[in-house]
């Protein structure tokens, strides 16, 4: 009878155990899925946050002057005159002139036929790769049929136009929230942590946060300064769309390491539509501006910031940028940012301590 009672006993246990891991197994792909359906949303907020974290160190200075609320609104008011300068002014010239690139496209592409070292090429290549074939395939491929119809055609371009200005509007909300209750979230999250870790606690988090905020202006002045210099560059070289590829620019810029090579590449290669020597002084520029990057400018300007190796940046960019685009992989810098601080102040001492 005990035996017969025990058997039972543990079928239930099986049963239960199996019915339980079957349910996490379902939990778990809710949630992967709300977290999919999300994604947008969570790498608005981070956006948003790491604004916040940048703009923070500036607040706190005026704060020291005027009351905290009163400082809030003059760098959030300066940050949207800004945004909004940019919006009415360059905004329009790089629409104008992408709708350029994309109508004109064959006239570039038949004067790069004419042009002489395209025809000395195609006779060096001669019975081996017809160059007059690949041009010709690459303008059937890049017309602007064939561009509009990539993602939907016109309505597609008006939804993502649209869903841009909408993320901005929410970015710039959540911006506002943070600045405004920075302070009590933190508060809030060292309630969590019990009393005799919290001073610790909140010693790093206000290492993580004030790192990853200089991080954030740090790079975006590095964006800035690279835009800036790529447009005086491209306009005195004649290079065509000089605005849209120095927005390119800064706007690759953004994401370190990995952008300002993707920019710079996509730079020459347009510029070669003016002419070769175009595209190689181009060339030339970039290689020297980012070894200028390297060696002076990200060291003066990031120099307070926490220092991300460069393996770890391209596998963040690349993870960051296949998850969420351009706004993933810009989060994912500085998350891996913080991870490296986390480490360094709470993982390494401890293993020390053993």
């Amino acid at each position: 009878m005990a035996t017969e009672g025990s058997r039972a006993f543990a079928q239930v246990n099986a049963f239960k155990i199996g019915l339980l891991g079957a349910l996490g197994v379902l939990v778990a792909l809710v949630i992967g899925g709300l977290v999919t359906q999300l994604g947008t949303v969570l790498i608005y907020v981070g956006v948003a946050l790491f604004i916040a974290l940048g703009l923070d160190p500036l607040v706190s200075r005026l704060s020291k002057r005027m009351p905290r609320g009163l400082a809030i609104g003059v760098v959030f008011g300066f940050v949207v005159l800004v945004l909004a300068a940019l919006l009415l002014t360059i905004i329009p010239i790089i629409v104008e002139q992408t709708g350029n690139l994309v109508n004109n496209f064959p006239t570039y592409i038949s004067n790069l036929q004419a042009q002489q070292w395209v025809k000395d090429l195609e006779q060096q290549l001669s019975g081996v790769v017809s160059v007059d074939d690949i041009i010709t395939n690459l303008q059937s491929f890049l017309s602007p049929d064939k561009i509009l119809s990539v993602g939907g055609g016109i309505l597609a371009v008006g939804a993502g136009v649209a869903s841009g200005v909408t993320g901005t509007v929410i970015v710039l909300i959540l911006t506002l929230y943070f600045l405004a209750s920075l302070r009590s979230m933190k508060r809030v999250t060292y309630r969590f942590v019990p009393a005799t870790k919290r001073a610790s606690f909140a010693d790093i988090t206000e290492q993580i946060t004030a790192a990853v905020g200089r991080y954030v202006v740090g790079q975006i002045s590095l964006a800035l300064v690279n835009g800036v210099l790529s447009f005086i560059f491209l306009t005195i070289i004649g290079a065509p769309l000089p605005v849209l590829l120095a927005f390119i620019a800064f706007l690759l810029s953004l994401v370190p390491l990995v952008g300002t090579v993707t920019g710079s590449a996509i730079i020459v290669l347009i510029s070669l539509l003016a002419s070769p020597l175009t595209a190689l002084v181009a060339a030339i520029y970039y290689l020297v501006y980012m070894q200028v990057e390297a060696y002076l400018l990200s060291p003066r300007i990031m120099n307070k910031a926490v220092s991300v190796p460069g393996a770890v940046v391209v596998i963040g960019a690349v993870a960051g940028g296949t998850i969420g685009g351009v706004l993933g992989a810009l989060v994912a810098i500085p998350i891996a940012a913080s991870v490296i601080i986390i480490i360094e102040k709470v993982v390494f001492p401890q293993q020390d301590a053993k």
